[in-house]
């Protein structure tokens, strides 16, 4: 077997060391050595998408913020779901990743950065959501390997009653907000519901033939 290579690191200021390794056709984006993500299973970034998006498809200009880059799977997910007047904001902590996106994994989901209603802010989505001053029809998160935030410490915050209540003062009334996680987190569908929204959780497979391996994916509507 062809074995995997590493081509590309980064170490961010917070001291996270990320990594891009490829096999063939194949890459993935490790953080301190541990796997993020990678664009062979990739099915439960796509439901969350799916899942965020399936009743916004009536109004116009939808916006819609995605945290966390990846390997571009969410964000290309996205934009067949909106209108053409939509407006879809990108927040990845790590330049590279985008760049990443950019020079080498884009050629394997269509290129989403190029889209005109894509735009990018490179920085930490927390800010975004401690003063919010723009407000989303949908948010859609996967900055992490969920609740735990086993990768960046500071995205904890995110996962805290002052963070869901930053997150949900940026949704606009009836928006939506999806929270993607690697894995069960006991007694996180009632913090949803103490910050007021209306949530209801999904398992997903992270690929068609992997009936045993479930992703979580929390939907809360601002109520």
């Amino acid at each position: 077997m062809t074995p995997w290579t590493r081509i590309d690191r980064a170490d961010a200021p917070d001291g996270t060391r990320l990594e891009l390794w490829r096999r063939g056709k194949d890459f993935s984006i490790r953080a301190n050595g541990q796997l993020l993500m990678n664009t062979r299973v990739h099915g439960s970034e796509e439901s969350l998408a799916e899942l965020a998006l399936s009743g916004l498809s009536a109004r116009a200009k939808v916006s819609v913020l995605v945290g966390g880059l990846g390997c571009g799977y969410t964000l290309a997910a996205t934009l067949p779901r909106v209108g053409p007047e939509a407006s879809v904001v990108v927040a990845e902590v790590e330049p590279a990743v985008v760049r990443w996106n950019r020079e080498l994994l884009g050629e394997l989901n269509g290129k989403p950065l190029d889209d005109a209603r894509v735009s990018v802010i490179e920085g930490d989505i927390c800010e975004l959501f401690r003063a919010p001053r723009q407000r989303f029809d949908a948010i859609l998160l996967d900055v992490d390997n969920g609740p735990r935030a086993v990768a960046r410490e500071s995205n904890g915050w995110l996962y805290s009653p002052a963070g869901l209540a930053g997150i949900r003062q940026a949704l606009t009334p009836r928006g939506v907000l999806a929270l993607w996680s690697a894995g069960p987190e006991v007694g996180f569908s009632e913090r949803l519901r103490a910050a007021g929204l209306r949530v209801v959780l999904h398992r997903v497979r992270s690929h068609p033939s992997l009936a045993r391996r479930q992703h979580m994916i929390w939907i809360g509507t601002n109520a």
